[in-house]
This record gives structure tokens, C-alpha cells and sequence, in this order.
């Protein structure tokens, strides 16, 4: 989806994590004091860090600190292209051939929003080509060629249109039906969509850009299965999904809500991990199934949704009242405005990028807690993180940590896992690793 969109569902979800309870995870019988007594955590941390190659480690290093200068760039952007929207009329014109076309209004909505689209997509592709093909071939983590990766922008783009008409017709309907407490009901209106969009995702979306089918390691759906029965997971099956042809990055995940529930780990997790690393970052995601991680993100989010909403409808008459007119914009419940209300989130968003990697950071810290104590893997743990840092940067400083991560660290995932080993030993470990493969 194009990067302002992006932006937008950034700043509304993850800020909504602001509400969530603290959930107590499982926790495993302590150990003896004389074995942990036994167990230099520093210096297992130390010697895990260490066996990533010099070499591998500066590439890592370099690729995510590149990142934080592409958050900017892609802030600016965005907003220099909005910004050429409404300066220069586009907008404005857009909705004028919306309705010279039609004069049923959500359609007219309908045909502004392909327009808008459409030309921002086409204005912010030299960054995103640079970002999203140049730059992952530069540094080893892209598979596709050009025309592979141009398939999947496509389908992306095509997916943002459609879900993009689903939310604006009836936003905009609101707006005209509703007047000045439009931003109220935007909000719910905001709720109920990213709900849809949660539940539909894994059946609708995600299977158009990877390829799914049941796991055919019976060893590995087994266990999988078996820590899903444990927690409460209502799932029958594991599915596997060909990201390699997109990039070696190990993902994995447990979403959607009841009939679109699904496990699915890629085929790089089963190919470039064992048995204990699969089961702990399997672990890791159902926590964040259990913890009602996802629920929580929407309930929270009516708090700071209408905040949101209200400080965006200030901001938006403001800019009217003094601009509107040379802009074309009739009001708020002008699609022409549109341009200037995603401006606004995706300055707030820019704006609140350490407090929303902080919230979204703690949310994934939880979900590594009841990851390790549900598969019981400290070393499991350690391993994947070293193979996570192969693009996040390991050991970065606490302002560092605090602006730019939205995930632990990789050095804070070692330590968590050592401090659990340390405290109930024994536990499993990666002495004698087995392949996860038959």
C-alpha cells in the first residue's frame, strides 16, 4: 500500500497500544539458586554476540541505520507530494472530473480515490524504488528480479485501491451526514475498518502474494499444534508460505479471527532454522494471539483515535479558513481535502515515531515472554535472534533503542533469553541442534 496509507495505519494502530492491560505470562518453576548461581548471563550474551562475523555484523549495522534516514526521506516526501496536490490544484481537479462523471456521490468519491491514488503512487516511485528494490539487492535481501518485484507493487497498489474505496466512501459520507462531529465517528468508523481488514487478511490478502498450503514437516506441525492445544489456540492446522522467492527473511504469524484464524511460518523458518528456533518463534506469535494483542490494539484506539481525529479536525479548518481557497477545497466534506487530512496523520505519525516504536517495542517484549516460557527454548531464542540481526542492527545505544526500534533489540532478545535461562535451568538448548527438516 502506498507509503502515506502506510503512515496513516501506523500512527492509529500501533499508538493504540497506549490502553492495553499488562498480561501476566506463563511462568516455569525456578531453578536452584546454587545452578544459577552457575550461569554468567554477560558472558553468554557476550559469546552469542560474538559469533556473528565482523563483516556480517557492519553490513547489518549499516542497512538499519540507512533506515532511519529513509524514515525521513520518506516523510518528506509524501508530504512534498501532498503538498504539490493541493498547491497546484490536482486535488481539486480530481474531484471536479469525479463529478463531471457521476453525480452519485460515493461513487464520485470512489473515482476521486483511484485518481489520488494512482498519481501519488506514480510520484513517490523513484524513492520507492530506490528503497524497496535497489537498495534490498544492494544488501543481499531480495530474491524477486525487476519484474517479480514490480508484480507484487502492483498488486499491492491494486489491494490499496479497493480497501482504500471500502473506508473513504462511507468516511466521507459521514462527514457530509454529520457535520462538525465527523471526527467522532471517523474514529469508530476507523475501529470497524482495521477490524475487517484483521479478519480478511489472511484468507484474502495475504495469499496474493505468496503461495499457502498445509506444512508437510510432520515433525514441526506436530509441535506446533501441540503449543497451540496448550494455550487455548483453536487451530487445526500449520501453514506454510513461499516468501523465499521474495527475500531469506524468517517470519511467521497467527492472525485473524475465528474461521480466518491462521499459523503460518515461512518456508526461510523452515529452512534456515531448527526445530528449537521454530518452536520459540512460534511461541512468540501466539503470544501475541493469546495476549489479545490485536484486541487490544482496537479497543485502545478509541481513546487515542479521538484525540487524533480532533486535533486533525482543528488542524484541517485552520488550514481551510486560510487556504482552502486557493486550494480548491470546499471543506471537510470535500474529497479535495483529502490530500491535506493525510498530511496532517502522517505528520502526527512522524511526529510520534519514538513513543510509537516504544508502545509497539514493549507489546513485542511481551510476546517474547510468553514466547520463551511457552517453548521452554532459551537457546532456540538466542539463535533466531542472531539470524533476525542479519538486518536489524544487534547492540544499538539506549536513544538509539528508544527512537528507531519498534522490535527489541537483538542484544535485548539474547538477554531476556539468558536471564530465563539463568533462572530455570535446566531448560532446552542447542547442543546438539536438530534440522527441522525430514
Amino acid at each position: 500500500m502506498i507509503r502515506a496509507v502506510r503512515c496513516l495505519v501506523s500512527v492509529v494502530l500501533l499508538s493504540a497500544v497506549i490502553a492495553s492491560a499488562q498480561t501476566n505470562t506463563p511462568t516455569a518453576p525456578q531453578a536452584a539458586p546454587s545452578e544459577a548461581s552457575q550461569f554468567d548471563v554477560k558472558a553468554a550474551v557476550d559469546a552469542y554476540l560474538a559469533k556473528m562475523p565482523p563483516d556480517q555484523r557492519a553490513r547489518s549495522d549499516a542497512y538499519f541505520e540507512g533506515g532511519y534516514w529513509l524514515l525521513l526521506w520518506d516523510f518528506l516526501s509524501a508530504a512534498f507530494v501532498l503538498w504539490l496536490m493541493l498547491h497546484f490544484r490536482w486535488s481539486s481537479k480530481m474531484r471536479n472530473l469525479a463529478e463531471r462523471i457521476t453525480r452519485f456521490r460515493p461513487l464520485q468519491t470512489v473515482l476521486y480515490w483511484v485518481q489520488f491514488i494512482l498519481v501519488f503512487s506514480i510520484l513517490t516511485f523513484p524513492l520507492g524504488i530506490y528503497e524497496g528494490y535497489f537498495r534490498e539487492h544492494k544488501y543481499g535481501l531480495l530474491n524477486q528480479n525487476f519484474g517479480e518485484w514490480m508484480r507484487d507493487q502492483l498488486v499491492g497498489l491494486a489491494v490499496g485501491v479497493v480497501l482504500g474505496a471500502i473506508l473513504m466512501v462511507p468516511l466521507f459520507g459521514l462527514v457530509r451526514r454529520l457535520g462538525k462531529t465527523w471526527w467522532v465517528w471517523g474514529a469508530v468508523l476507523m475501529i470497524v475498518f482495521f477490524a475487517f481488514v484483521s479478519l480478511i487478511a489472511p484468507v484474502y490478502i495475504a495469499p496474493l502474494f505468496n503461495k499457502y498450503k498445509s506444512l508437510e514437516n510432520v515433525r514441526v506441525k506436530d509441535s506446533i499444534l501441540r503449543m497451540a492445544r496448550a494455550n487455548g489456540i483453536p487451530a487445526r492446522d500449520v501453514y506454510e508460505f513461499d516468501a523465499s522467492r521474495q527475500s531469506n527473511r524468517v517470519s511467521a504469524n497467527v492472525s485473524g479471527f475465528a474461521n480466518t484464524m491462521r499459523i503460518s511460518l515461512n518456508d526461510n523458518l523452515l529452512k534456515r532454522c531448527t526445530l528449537p528456533e521454530i518452536e520459540t518463534t512460534m511461541g512468540h506469535e501466539m503470544g501475541h494471539y493469546v495476549l489479545n494483542h490485536t484486541m487490544k490494539l482496537l479497543s485502545g484506539f478509541v481513546m487515542f483515535a479521538l484525540v487524533g481525529f480532533l486535533l486533525a479536525r482543528v488542524a484541517f479548518d485552520f488550514a481551510v479558513r486560510k487556504w482552502g481557497d486557493r486550494w480548491g477545497v470546499r471543506g471537510i466534506a470535500d474529497p479535495a481535502g483529502f490530500p491535506l487530512l493525510v498530511l496532517i496523520f502522517s505528520t502526527l505519525a512522524f511526529a510520534l515515531t519514538p513513543i510509537i516504536n516504544t508502545i509497539s517495542r514493549n507489546i513485542e517484549r511481551e510476546a517474547d515472554a510468553f514466547g520463551i516460557n511457552t517453548s521452554r527454548e532459551a537457546d532456540g531464542m538466542a539463535q533466531a535472534s542472531l539470524k533476525l540481526g542479519t538486518y536489524r542492527k544487534m547492540n544499538p545505544g539506549p536513544v538509539e533503542e528508544f527512537i528507531f526500534y519498534d522490535h527489541p533489540s537483538g542484544r535485548a532478545r539474547i538477554r531476556m533469553a539468558m536471564d530465563w535461562k539463568a533462572a530455570r535451568l535446566p531448560a532446552g538448548n542447542l547442543d546438539k541442534p536438530e534440522p527441522a527438516t525430514d
